[in-house]
């Protein structure tokens, strides 16, 4: 039974909801926070990313291309990395060395000007937080400025307290761990009682491996065929889009 109030339906696609419950199993959608990941998503950070990840990776013998880029966007680094010695180089590499052509990367993305705030993200923040629901960021990143970044350029509604990073966990995206933790932060909540905004296949995957309902907002190169064949349960094509259908759904309360 899907537990249709004012409380429980901050946005349209009532259809979206009721095939989420039926394919998960649970009675109720009764969201209590919203779950954002970062690059992508609250920054239009991503082409930033994607030019110092090809000239790091390019540095050690590996290739990478704009789309290899958005398609491991959300896994910890050293996991993307890892990854790609091994399918590469035909090797493996310990988290050490992993770590050192991470620090490279981020060295690079460090001298680039700072990426924006995506656009409609704040005025999104300030629907969800009149609403009475809790703000987590989860992301991938290893990056500690771009980390502390988030509590300046959203404060009041992103505190230290809620943000998952790669510190927090040893098994990355597209593994639901970072969201579960997410949940955690959030306040003990169960899956039916969050909700995920991710832009990217890995962060889909983890939403939806974590059981909760996942919004995409495709931000990035990839089609949108690719956010909802990982099960995203609605695609958007900008954030403007969620933050319309969300400040219509509670302007008509």
């Amino acid at each position: 039974m899907y537990a249709h109030t004012s409380h429980n339906l901050p946005f349209g696609h009532e259809q979206e909801v009721r095939l989420y419950l039926d394919n998960q199993g649970f009675e109720c959608f009764q969201p209590r926070a919203v779950l954002f990941d970062m690059d992508g998503v609250l920054y239009d950070s991503m082409p930033n990313h994607a030019r110092c990840w090809q000239e790091a990776m390019r540095k050690f013998g590996l290739k990478m291309t704009v789309d290899d880029v958005y398609a491991t966007e959300g896994m910890r680094g050293v996991e993307t990395i890892t990854q790609m010695v091994k399918e590469q180089q035909g090797r493996d590499i310990t988290e050490d060395e992993a770590q050192m052509m991470y620090d490279e990367k981020a060295r690079l993305f460090g001298l680039l000007p700072k990426a924006p705030v995506m656009e409609g993200v704040l005025e999104l923040m300030e629907k969800i937080k009149a609403s009475g629901m809790t703000i987590v960021v989860v992301t991938g990143s290893a990056q500690l400025p771009l980390i502390e970044r988030l509590q300046h350029d959203f404060k009041g509604f992103v505190t230290a307290d809620k943000i998952v990073s790669a510190y927090d966990v040893k098994r990355g995206k597209p593994q639901p761990d970072p969201y579960l933790i997410g949940l955690q932060k959030a306040g003990n909540l169960q899956p039916w009682q969050g909700l995920v905004v991710e832009n990217a296949p890995m962060g889909v995957r983890a939403g939806v491996a974590a059981r909760i309902f996942t919004i995409a907002v495709n931000s990035g190169p990839l089609p949108n065929a690719t956010l909802a064949g990982e099960g995203a349960n609605i695609v958007f094509d900008r954030m403007t889009q969620l933050r319309d259908i969300w400040v219509n759904k509670l302007g008509s309360l």
